[in-house]
């Protein structure tokens, strides 16, 4: 990486508290150390179309404590064909960008992978999701904010829960991971939690039912992961379930929806980006290429993008027995 070239830093996908962090660390770290950088606007879009300027520390003041993206963000189509692969590379070139450092999630990286699998350029990954799902880092940018903001929710939704005897139903993001309901529903004193990872053949319903609640409650929490990650369907699928095999009870569903992304980040998220962001920096001065910056025990690691993209990340099953004992 030369000095006269400029880092490029750009946000990805869906959008997670944390990420201005995260750019605010990567930009004055990389000042720090007498690099230039510039943003750009609109994720693979706008490296496409060229919309980037050059950002000073004062551009990132002020903005560690806000959710969302200075730099906005979006899924781009072109940038998943080889011509439009093309353009971004002949626009870092022509912008002088000689490394680019991405915040985003699976689909992020995977685009970085590939990007620099057909172009000599140095592509930095940093996780930045609400879902917890890449594999290598036992924490994602936005992770901490969104289970915080479920449990928040679920609290409120317990009041009315109890006020009616009913069985509310919650529904939360996570597409194939079960981190944000597991955890939610072992935080917010929830009955059970329902997971793509909990591939038993045994029916999860049923088994909530079975546990004795119909003895014990008559007002219960079930967090469901949204059904894009759930093969055996969302919330509302599992409610209609209810009302049909039994009829007795009175179910309701939450779905949390696109909340669960905003709001200011939690310290937990504001010092896991400040820490990753930094660490991009300092892998791009180690001539580190085309790996994930993530955190394992609390330590910086390098993740190659084809083990943080491929490999499945395990949820703990401990957490699974915890849930089904702290709940009867």
């Amino acid at each position: 990486m030369k000095k006269d070239e400029y880092i490029g830093i750009l946000t990805s996908g869906g959008d997670a508290s944390g990420m201005n962090a995260a750019i605010r660390a990567v930009t004055r770290t990389a000042i720090f150390n007498g690099f230039k950088v510039k943003g750009i606007y609109r994720g693979y879009e706008g490296l496409i179309a060229g919309e980037s300027r050059e950002l000073t520390t004062e551009d990132v003041s002020s903005i560690i404590q806000r959710g969302g993206t200075i730099l906005k963000t979006a899924r781009s189509e072109a940038f998943t064909t080889p011509e439009g692969r093309r353009e971004a590379y002949d626009t870092m070139r022509k912008e002088k960008i000689g490394a680019l450092v991405v915040i985003g999630g699976d689909g992020s990286l995977t685009g970085a992978r590939i990007f620099a699998e057909e172009y000599p350029v140095t592509c930095i990954g940093l996780p930045g999701t609400i879902d917890n799902d890449l594999y290598g880092t036992d924490f994602t940018i936005g992770y901490d904010t969104a289970l915080n903001t479920i449990v928040e929710c679920v609290d409120k939704i317990r009041d009315t829960a109890t006020s009616h005897d009913r069985i509310f139903f919650v529904e939360v993001m996570g597409r194939d991971a079960g981190f944000l309901a597991q955890n939610s529903a072992i935080a917010s004193g929830a009955e059970a939690a329902i997971i793509p990872e909990d591939r038993t053949d045994a029916d999860q319903l049923e088994t909530f039912i079975g546990r004795g609640f119909r003895k014990t409650k008559n007002s219960s929490i079930v967090i469901v992961t949204e059904s894009p990650g759930n093969k055996n369907g969302g919330a509302m699928h599992y409610a209609d379930r209810v009302k049909r095999e039994y009829p007795g009870y009175d179910v309701r569903v939450s779905i949390l929806g696109h909340l669960q992304r905003g709001g200011a980040p939690s310290a937990n998220d504001r010092i896991l980006a400040s820490r990753l962001g930094e660490a991009a920096i300092q892998a791009l001065m180690e001539d580190q290429h085309n790996i994930m910056v993530g955190i394992h025990n609390n330590e910086i690691v390098y993740v190659p993008f084809d083990q943080a993209i491929k490999n499945d990340k395990p949820i703990d099953k401990n957490l699974i027995r915890v849930l089904n004992e702290l709940s009867i």
